[in-house]
């Protein structure tokens, strides 16, 4: 046989070994993270980091579902948003149906600088164990679509950057001197599958979230040896305002659901899909090559002819 061949079934065979150890190693993660209950650090360690949580964008979605579930399980709770109603009626609830503490702060986070003097100061005296940074927007609302066809283009742009990035990297700096002085705290910053590459019609919100997910590993590198748990959270599709209450099923999940499942990946990964559905998703993307598929010029000419027959619009969920 020509050594050319030979040379073609060595590299076959590390390839096929290479693909089979990616796959073991995705299975044991994800039996080890999601399917094993006794290895949970459970409600007592959770409660042991601070007797409060602090919630932004806690008024519907993903953040309502993580302040319920942190209440749940023995937590006060700071809820932050920007319509002070909806707090009130959040706040309300929580106390009566979980018995904890609560307190609302209101902040848009689509500002600058000059929210983060109140919210520091709102925060100073709390034991604060627990920051979810979880408010997100997009500049659309049941669509996807190019950067230029956003309504203002440029005040969509600094909205998202500053309520996706700025909101992260400041909370983050008013919470942690106290996490750190205690030596203990929980980080969670809520990202997004789109954090793993380029993804077309969604440009900016997926750069955000890019930027998420590297703060938040380097972050959570510089102070675990000092006590503090930074966790990444990257769902795919979960059912909230932001995803147009999409149908609950396999691929979908409810946003209480999902909290319940991320919560209890604390402590076992600092970077998590959030739960099995999603963790399978993600493997299959990443697997499967389909994120390059959607940078094809063929994909973007489809997807603009399908965006074509609706028209823009923008929605910020907090």
């Amino acid at each position: 046989m020509e050594p050319g061949w030979d040379a073609l079934r060595a590299l076959g065979a590390v390839t096929a070994a290479w693909l089979l150890l990616r796959v073991a190693w995705g299975v044991g993660r994800a039996v080890y993270v999601y399917l094993l209950p006794q290895v949970r650090r459970g409600d007592p360690w959770l409660r042991s980091q601070g007797a409060w949580a602090v919630v932004t964008g806690a008024t519907d979605g993903i953040g309502k579902a993580y302040a319920h579930e942190l209440a749940r399980r023995g937590l006060n709770i700071v809820l932050i948003s920007r319509n002070l109603s909806k707090l009130e009626q959040e706040a309300k609830e929580i106390e009566q149906r979980h018995g904890r503490t609560t307190r609302v702060l209101q902040a848009d986070f689509t500002g600058g600088l000059e929210i983060y003097e109140a919210i520091e100061a709102e925060l100073q005296e709390l034991d604060i164990g627990v920051l979810v940074n979880n408010v997100g927007m997009r500049y659309f609302c049941n669509r996807i679509m190019k950067l230029l066809d956003a309504e203002d283009p440029a005040k969509a742009l600094a909205d998202i950057v500053n309520c996706n990035v700025l909101s992260v990297a400041q909370m983050t700096r008013i919470v942690l001197p106290q996490m750190v002085a205690r030596g203990r705290g929980v980080i969670i910053n809520l990202s997004s599958e789109t954090e793993n590459g380029p993804w077309p019609f969604l440009a900016a919100y997926a750069a955000t979230k890019a930027f998420v997910g590297s703060f938040s590993r380097a972050v959570g590198a510089e102070y675990l040896s000092q006590g503090i748990t930074v966790q990444t959270v990257s769902p795919l599709v979960v059912s909230t305002n932001m995803t147009n209450r999409m149908k609950i099923g396999l691929l979908v999940k409810d946003p209480r659901d999902f909290a319940r499942e991320a919560l209890d990946t604390l402590g076992l990964s600092s970077h998590t899909s959030g739960c099995l559905s999603h963790a399978v998703q993600h493997f299959l993307l990443s697997f499967l090559l389909l994120r390059l598929f959607l940078l094809t010029q063929w994909a973007v000419k489809v997807t603009s002819m399908v965006l074509s027959l609706s028209g823009p619009k923008r929605r910020k969920e907090d």
